[in-house]
C-alpha cells in the first residue's frame, strides 16, 4: 500500500502493478536474506578458519568452502518463500487488478456463482505450486 498511495502522491507517477511487484520484491527479498544469513552462519565456524589457513582468501573460502555446505540449510526455507510468493501475489490484486484471485472475483461477482468460481481459482492455485513444490523436493533429495 505504501508504494500505491505514498509514492505516487510524493515522488512519482507509478502504475499499480509496479507498485505492488516492488512492495513482494522488497517483502521477500527480506525473508530470503536472513534465510541466505542463518544458512551462512550455521555452517561450523572452524570450516572458515581452516580455509584461511590452507591459504584461502575471504572470497574464496566464502565460494568453494562455506557456501556450498550453507546451500544445503536453505534449500528448504527458500522452496518455502518462493512458494510463498507465488500465493501472496493474491495481494497485487488489491492494487494492480492483474491477479488470479482479482479475476475470480469479478468473474464471481458477473455470474453470483462464488463457490464454484472460488474453488477453480484454488485448483489454479493447486496447479501453480504443486510443481514448485514437487520441484523443491527433488532438489532437497539431490543437493542436501
Amino acid at each position: 500500500m505504501f508504494f500505491y498511495v505514498v509514492i505516487p502522491m510524493y515522488i512519482v507517477e507509478i502504475s499499480g502493478f509496479a507498485s505492488g511487484t516492488i512492495g513482494l520484491i522488497l517483502y521477500s527479498s527480506a525473508f530470503i536474506a536472513e534465510t541466505v544469513r542463518s544458512g551462512i552462519q550455521s555452517v561450523d565456524p572452524g570450516q572458515m578458519e581452516g580455509a584461511r589457513a590452507n591459504g584461502l582468501t575471504f572470497w574464496q573460502a566464502m565460494r568453494y568452502i562455506v557456501l556450498p555446505q550453507a546451500f544445503r540449510y536453505v534449500i528448504p526455507p527458500l522452496g518455502n518463500q518462493f512458494i510463498n510468493l507465488v500465493k501472496n501475489s493474491s495481494v497485487l490484486a488489491f492494487v494492480a487488478g492483474f491477479d488470479l484471485m482479482y479475476q475470480g472475483n469479478v468473474i464471481a461477482s458477473d455470474s453470483l456463482q462464488s463457490m464454484s468460481t472460488y474453488l477453480c481459482v484454488g485448483v489454479l492455485y493447486l496447479i501453480l505450486t504443486l510443481p514448485l513444490s514437487y520441484y523443491m523436493r527433488y532438489l532437497e533429495k539431490k543437493l542436501a
